[in-house]
This record gives C-alpha cells, sequence and structure tokens, in this order.
C-alpha cells in the first residue's frame, strides 16, 4: 500500500502570528528579526508584503530597511510562536499519531492508515488547511505525496494557504523540471556544484548516474539521487513530547564581522560556556562536537568530530570547536555566525574507556572549575565571572547560557537514509 504523506508548512509563520496581534498594522510589511543595535538579529520572516519588496530572510536588518524604507520590524516572542506551534500540531494528531516536527513551522503527517475512514490525502490536506486557518488565524501550504522529500517540495511549490499534490502521474512535469536547489537538502553550495556538471533540474540530477553523484559528493550524493527520483523511504517519526534531549548547542549572530582567529576564539569560548553549563544542569555528558559557520554572504558549513570521551567541560569543548574551524575555515570572508553543539548524549556517571592520553585529574579540577563558575553565575549573574579574552571585546562575548538552543535529532538522522555528518 502506497504510503500518503503530508508536508504541512505555516505560511510566514513568526509574522502571521504577530500580525493577529497587530491588527492596527494589516496591509504593511512586517518583519520579525533581532536587535538592530547588538545586530543579532537577521530577518527571521516577514510577510509577503515584505517580501514582495525584496526583504529576505537571513538578511541583516539594514540590509532588509534598505530593500523596504517602511519596514516595521517586531522583536520575536518565541513564548507565543511555540504555543501556536503545539496548536497546529494538536490539529494534525487528530489526522495521524505520525506526526513529525521539521521545525517550528513544520510538520511531516504521515495519514497512510487514516484515509479509509477520514479521506484521502487531498482531502485531508484541505481539512487541514481550513481548520488551521478558522482556529488559529494563520495559513498553512500542504503538500501531498508518497514520500516525504516530495511532500516538503509540494508544501514549498504553491504558497500561501495552498494544498500541491505530487503524485506518480505529476511529479516528473512539477518536480524534475524544477531546479535541482529546490529539492530538501540540495543548497547553494551544492547546486553551484551540480551545475558546474550541467546538472540544473531536479530531473537532471535524477537522471544522473548515482555511482557518478557519489564520486562528486561521497555517501551524500546516493541520497540525493534517491531523492530526486522519489525513492526516499524515511518513516514520518511520532511526535512525543517526552522524548529525551538529543543535542544542546548554542549560535549565535555576531555584533559585527569576525575578521581574525582571535575574534572567533572569543565567540567560540562564549559559546561552548553556555553550551557546557546548559548540559551540566541537565546532567548529560556528550562525545560529539559539531560547529556550524557562516560568513558574510550567508553561506555557511557544519562540521563535526567525535572525541575521545564524553564531556561536558568548557574547555574540551572550546578546544574541540576552535581545531575544527582552524582545520575547515579558509578566511575568503568575514565570519558573521558561528554555532557550537554536543550530541551523542549520554547521562553523566555512563561508563566509558578512558584514555592513556588524558590526565583524569587535570580533566577533575577544568570540570570542578566550571561547576564553581556555574554556581556564582547562578547567585550573582553571568557577568559575575568572565574569561580574561572575553574582556578583549565585551560586545563579542555579550551572549550567554539563556540564548542556548536545544537541538532534536535531524531529519537525516532518522529511518533509511542518513547523513554524512
Amino acid at each position: 500500500m502506497e504510503r500518503v504523506i503530508l508536508h504541512s508548512d505555516c505560511n510566514c509563520f513568526y509574522a502571521s502570528v504577530e500580525m493577529l496581534y497587530h491588527p492596527e498594522l494589516a496591509g504593511r510589511p512586517l518583519a520579525v528579526g533581532g536587535d538592530p543595535e547588538q545586530r543579532h538579529g537577521i530577518i527571521l520572516t516577514a510577510n509577503y508584503i515584505a517580501k514582495r519588496a525584496g526583504v529576505k530572510t537571513g538578511e541583516a536588518l539594514w540590509q532588509a530597511r534598505q530593500a523596504c524604507p517602511g519596514l516595521i520590524i517586531l522583536p520575536p516572542r518565541m513564548d507565543l510562536y511555540l504555543r501556536f506551534s503545539e496548536q497546529a500540531r494538536e490539529i494534525y494528531r487528530e489526522y495521524s499519531d505520525l506526526v513529525e516536527p521539521y521545525g517550528l513551522d513544520e510538520c511531516w503527517i504521515d495519514c497512510t492508515r487514516s484515509r479509509d475512514c477520514l479521506g484521502s490525502g487531498p482531502e485531508l490536506a484541505e481539512e487541514i488547511s481550513r481548520r488551521v486557518r478558522r482556529e488559529l488565524g494563520i495559513t498553512v501550504s500542504i503538500g501531498v505525496s508518497w514520500n516525504k522529500v516530495y511532500a516538503k517540495f509540494g508544501s514549498d511549490y504553491k504558497k500561501p494557504d495552498a494544498v500541491t499534490v505530487i503524485d506518480r502521474d505529476n511529479y516528473k512535469r512539477i518536480v524534475w523540471e524544477s531546479p535541482a536547489e529546490n529539492l530538501l537538502f540540495v543548497g547553494r553550495a551544492t547546486g553551484r556544484k551540480l551545475r558546474r556538471y550541467g546538472i540544473l533540474t531536479i530531473g537532471d540530477l535524477a537522471r544522473t548516474d548515482p555511482a557518478f553523484l557519489q564520486t562528486i559528493f561521497g555517501k551524500i550524493g546516493l541520497v540525493l539521487s534517491a531523492f530526486a527520483r522519489g525513492e526516499d523511504r524515511t518513516p514520518v517519526a511520532a511526535d512525543r513530547s517526552g522524548i529525551p534531549i538529543k543535542s544542546i548547542g548554542n549560535s549565535t549572530t555576531t555584533p559585527r564581522d569576525l575578521t581574525t582567529e582571535e575574534d572567533v576564539k572569543t565567540v567560540i569560548y562564549m559559546l561552548a560556556e553556555s553550551v557546557a553549563s546548559r548540559l551540566r544542569r541537565h546532567g548529560f555528558v556528550g562525545d560529539v562536537v559539531e560547529i556550524y559557520v557562516r560568513d558574510g554572504e550567508l553561506s555557511g558549513f557544519s562540521r563535526q568530530h567525535k572525541v575521545d570521551m564524553p564531556t561536558n567541560i568548557s574547555e574540551e569543548i572550546a578546544g574541540e570547536s576552535m581545531r575544527l574551524f582552524r582545520e575547515n575555515y579558509r578566511w575568503e570572508r568575514p565570519v558573521r555566525s558561528i554555532g557550537v553543539r554536543v550530541t551523542h548524549l549520554k547521562m553523566e556517571g555512563y561508563p566509558y574507556q578512558l584514555n592513556i592520553f588524558t590526565d583524569p585529574a587535570r580533566r577533575e579540577k577544568q570540570l570542578k572549575a566550571d561547576i564553581a563558575v556555574d554556581e556564582i553565575r547562578d547567585r550573582f549573574g553571568f557577568q559575575a565571572v568572565r574569561r580574561g579574552l572575553m574582556h578583549v571585546d565585551t560586545k563579542l562575548s555579550a551572549d550567554d547560557a539563556e540564548t542556548h538552543v536545544v537541538h532534536p535529532h535531524s531529519y537525516m538522522e532518522r529511518g533509511n537514509l542518513t547523513g554524512t555528518g
């Protein structure tokens, strides 16, 4: 029996929610972004009026104002968006117990077992769309297909407030004729590389020998080939509110471009301290450290490495993050934002193999020092104890552990397809 997969995407989610609370701004260009003074903020989302004026997600606030001088920028209210996100999922869960979030504003819904009693995929999509609009006051675009990747393509294909069906009869006409960059996980860098080999559309990608793609991209080339051909078999994972935390990370868009390694070190140590503090607060250690780096043109990459022993020690996380940065960043452009993440989490006290080249007494001292710093900051505030390097540029190190991000498993870690990491 062929699956029925829906992908629901809330249109301009943050901006749409804000418009409900600011009816006086109806008909005006609106965006949700960060603090213009700190430049932490980039445009997180914009309404369609602002988008038509040239405002783009991910660009700096000053760039957005240049494109749209009358733009109204509101600060994000994550608690509000989380509440609307959960309300949307409550609607989805009335049609299936297999609801997999993909960020706050997107979800896959496996309706395979629902169609016999509740209706076909397109009928369910139309009903969900009407309910979200009526009950929440926002709109969604929904893609319907037999796999997750094509369903996601469908929700992106027509916006706002639309239902797009990608089936066996039309996928070559709709999906295959679209640019390769429209396929899930084909970013700008991958798209540029594909174009160098004359692979311009998703159809070109689907018709390319998978072995050739593997020589270019490694294992991910095989994944992209399967995605393009509609052969994704990844299951929709049930959304369980009690699911354990899978990783803990923190990222920031810096107040100014980073032009030296010393700049980067300041930010990485600030992020590593917040990540390590959060790990200790939850009673976790992790043995994979990952960094994410994005330059001034919004081109980015992530790299990760498995460390010898599970850790929640600030110095170890920062040191490994710096090593990954030095080995992978070429300084072709200044750095604009950085993220640090620790994954493959285990509970503290989990048994592990000791490394003969590591001094356990030194690690114990580092951990005790971190715990002491936690206690002081809990009592007197984050600024009460700071590393010396953070005083070199206090604006760069002005963040704290409260900006942490807790990450779920990524799409590529589930099911039959796995990423290269």
